[in-house]
Order: C-alpha cells, then sequence, then structure tokens
C-alpha cells in the first residue's frame, strides 16, 4: 500500500548514509592535504571509491535498507552497526593486500570512526523523518478501522508495522458488540463514525464490515467521499481460503490466485529468458571452451569412464530433462538413486574438488541455453526425490511451475547438497517458492552473486 513511499525512504536513507560517508573523506582529504605527498594522490582516491563499492556492497547483502529493518528503528540501527563492523573491517583488509599501508593511519581512523558517528547521527535523524511523515498534513494519514473482530485487530497490527506515514485513531463498532479491551480506543457506533472521522479529521477509513453484512455501509461510503475521506472494504475471505492470496482484474472482474507469480508476465519471462542465453553464451565462450578439455583429462586420468554424467531430473512443469554435469564419481548403480553424502565412497579425489568449487555443475550452462534450465531457479531433483517428497511436502510440487536454476535462493542461503531430515527439504521449498512470488531481475543478480562469494568463502555443505 505504501511501497512508492517506501522505497523513496529507503533511498533517502541510504543517500544521507553515502552522503556522510562522502564528505567525511572530502573533509578530511582537506584538513590533510598538506600532509599527503603528491606520489600519493591515486592511492588515496582508489582508497575512497573502495570506502564506497564496500559499503554499498555491504549493505545490499545485509539488508540494511530492506522492509523489515527500515520499519523499526531498533532492528535498523542494530543491523546498521553490525554491517558497520564488518566494513571496518574488510576497509583494513583491503589496505593490508593492496599494500597501502602508506595511507596515514591518523587519516584512515578517522575517517572510520567519524562515518561511524555519521550513521548513528542519520539513525536519530530517521527518528525525525519517521515523526515528520507520520504527523505531518501532506503526507501522514489518520485512520479509523470501522468493526472490532480478528479481521479488524490483524489489519491493526499490519498497519502498525508498515505503515511509516499511518496512524490509528481508533475503531468504531457499536458497544454492546465489544466484550474486551482493545488496543485503540472504540471511537464511536458504526453509524456515528462519519462524525467522529470529521472530528478527528480521518483520512482513511478502513472496513472490516461489508455491505453485504451491513446496507448503511453504502451510505457511509458516499457520504464519506463527499467528505474527501477515502473509503476502503477489507474483505474477510477465511470462510473460504485460509492463506495470503494475490488479487488481480480482468477487466472488472476479480481474480483471485494463491500466489503473485512475476514471472507470469511474458515481458518478464522474455527479460530472464535473454539474460540466460547472454550469460551462458559469455560462459561457455570463455569459461568452457578451456575448462572442458582440462578437467575432462584430470577426470578420465583418476576414474576410466564417461566425462560427463547426464542424469534424468523433474524440469519445468515436471517434464524430466538430462542435468549434465562433470562426473565427480565413480560409475555405480545407485547415481540415480542415492544422494552424495559427507564421505561418500564414491567421490573421488577429483570429484570432491569439483563439488566443493561448483565446477562440476558448468557444463549446466548448455541446458541453459538450448532453454531446459536457466541460470538462477529451484535446483532440480532426481525424478525419485521428486516422486518421494512430492508426497510428503505440501505445495512442493509449486516449484515445478518455474524452470530449475544453476544456483538458487535456498542454496545461497545453506539449502544447498544433501538433505538428511524432511524438515531440510521442507525449507529448501519454502525458499524456491520465496523467489518464485518474488522474481526480480536485481534478486536473480543478487543471487549470483553470493553464489560467488560463497564458493570463495566455502560452504559447511559442499562436499
Amino acid at each position: 500500500m505504501n511501497r512508492r513511499f517506501l522505497q523513496f525512504l529507503q533511498l533517502t536513507l541510504g543517500g544521507l548514509d553515502l552522503l556522510v560517508l562522502n564528505a567525511v573523506y572530502i573533509i578530511l582529504r582537506i584538513v590533510f592535504d598538506e600532509r599527503i605527498s603528491s606520489i600519493y594522490v591515486m592511492s588515496y582516491f582508489i582508497y575512497w571509491i573502495a570506502l564506497n563499492i564496500c559499503w554499498i556492497l555491504l549493505s545490499w547483502l545485509g539488508k540494511v535498507y530492506s522492509d523489515s529493518n527500515i520499519l523499526s528503528f531498533e532492528l535498523f540501527t542494530k543491523q546498521t552497526m553490525r554491517i558497520y563492523v564488518v566494513w571496518v573491517l574488510c576497509i583494513f583488509f583491503y589496505l593490508f593486500l593492496s599494500h597501502k599501508l602508506a595511507l596515514s593511519r591518523l587519516f584512515v581512523t578517522i575517517n572510520c570512526v567519524a562515518f561511524g558517528v555519521g550513521l548513528l547521527l542519520n539513525r536519530f535523524a530517521y527518528i525525525g523523518i519517521r515523526g515528520y511523515f507520520r504527523n505531518s498534513d501532506n503526507f501522514g494519514k489518520k485512520i479509523l478501522i470501522l468493526g472490532y473482530n480478528d479481521v479488524a485487530k490483524k489489519l491493526a497490527g499490519y498497519l502498525e508495522q508498515e505503515g511509516i506515514n499511518m496512524k490509528i485513531m481508533g475503531f468504531a463498532e457499536d458497544f454492546e458488540k465489544v466484550t474486551e479491551l482493545s488496543n485503540y480506543p472504540i471511537l464511536s457506533s458504526i453509524n456515528d463514525s462519519l462524525e467522529i472521522s470529521k472530528k478527528l479529521q480521518v483520512n482513511e477509513i478502513f472496513s472490516t464490515i461489508t455491505p453485504e453484512q451491513d446496507n448503511n455501509i453504502y451510505n457511509l461510503m458516499r457520504e464519506a467521499e463527499i467528505e474527501c475521506i477515502r473509503f476502503r472494504i477489507v474483505p474477510d475471505l477465511t470462510s473460504f481460503i485460509r492463506r495470503p492470496v494475490h488479487i488481480d482484474y480482468l477487466r472488472d472482474i476479480p481474480i483471485i490466485s494463491l500466489r503473485s507469480e512475476p514471472l507470469d508476465d511474458v515481458a518478464n519471462r522474455i527479460n530472464k529468458r535473454a539474460s540466460d542465453i547472454m550469460i551462458s553464451v559469455l560462459v561457455i565462450i570463455f569459461i568452457l571452451s578451456w575448462l572442458v578439455p582440462v578437467i575432462s583429462i584430470l577426470i578420465w586420468l583418476e576414474s576410466r569412464g564417461p566425462v560427463f554424467f547426464v542424469q534424468q531430473r523433474t524440469g519445468k512443469d515436471n517434464k524430466p530433462f538430462g542435468c549434465i554435469k562433470f562426473r565427480s564419481m565413480r560409475v555405480n548403480q545407485d547415481a540415480n538413486t542415492k544422494q552424495a553424502a559427507r564421505n561418500d565412497v564414491r567421490i573421488t579425489r577429483m570429484g570432491r574438488f569439483l563439488r566443493r568449487s561448483n565446477l562440476d555443475e558448468f557444463p549446466q550452462f548448455f541446458n541453459v541455453l538450448v532453454g531446459q534450465m536457466s541460470v538462477v531457479g529451484p535446483r532440480p531433483h532426481m525424478l525419485k526425490h521428486t516422486d518421494d517428497y512430492s508426497k510428503l511436502i505440501n505445495q512442493y510440487m509449486v516449484r515445478q511451475f518455474l524452470k530449475p536454476g544453476i544456483t538458487g535462493w535456498a542454496q545461497v542461503n545453506g539449502y544447498r547438497g544433501e538433505t538428511k531430515v524432511l524438515q531440510q527439504m521442507k525449507g529448501r521449498v519454502e525458499y524456491d517458492l520465496w523467489y518464485m512470488e518474488n522474481w526480480s531481475v536485481w534478486l536473480d543478480i543478487k543471487i549470483m552473486f553470493l553464489t560467488i562469494y560463497n564458493v570463495f568463502r566455502g560452504e559447511e555443505n559442499a562436499f
């Protein structure tokens, strides 16, 4: 409901932090100008670029400005300080690795400390910004909720969490129907709700009572608009569906779907397919062209047999396809039914290196090129696993609405490799469904970046 406003707040706060970061650096450069030798000017410039890149990447990966953090001062400040500490460590690590220790230690120390102080000041400025938007006549919204029931109480809770510029004035309900204490006052009966709205200068009325339940709601709707008060109806759908749903319109006909699917849009599918083709062609030409011969020789020297392992796996719409990998195991009869496990005797020494480095997955860029897979998506499972888990996990098959990927949201969040217990697979499915419902080009880029980062960092489940 306030998506654009939230994005504006995120950009504003992110911009303020970058402004402080660069202002501190520029002021220090002016102060230290006479102490800095001309031969080190370029080193200070590169250091300045590193400051910005490190902060942008770390704040993005650490979700400093994410919806869940930015709506809470405590979470926002706590996550900022965590990322700030990591940022300081990265800066010192960069200075050590790049041999730029000739930079003034006093300059670097004051730079880091001053930026930390600036971040804290920005967080207190955030309180002022939030208070201004909440209380401003131009940006703030005063809300009255019609009805005091389960939907109304849930609505009030959600508005508290997400409504930065919203102020809940209270409920309107017939007093004889209220049998418990409420978090907000019961201001009036339903019939007098318009009068109290005008008195309190309410901007919006949310009605959890539908016109079918009370015919007087039609009159209230018309009278509210005459008084320039927006009137919104919150239907209770729990009588026939008990989960979040996505509502779209075909002209004037509302259509309820169980979830939002950005990739159901043709333009989004075209964008994703175009990026898949571009990335797979680049990888095949510049990496696989020399990697395949080298790895083929190493695999063949240790274990005779085919270089590639092609396994039938479940693809989009539950259609099987041949998933290509570098062979990392000795030829065995259980390859299509038994998952690889830690210390698996079937895995060769070369295969262990391939699996830890994810190089065994690189031939799947051929699958991407021909359209069987995507660079990012739910990982494809063996046919037997699909058959087994679809009977045990609710909504398991929903992940098959998408093309499988070489990497995925579940994998960068720790759900890769062997699944020893059912809960691990449930977690993987939950992340896959979240990805499907929240897909964007930027999310794909983030997942690819995190995948590369995890390879260099090392993963516990990579074996």
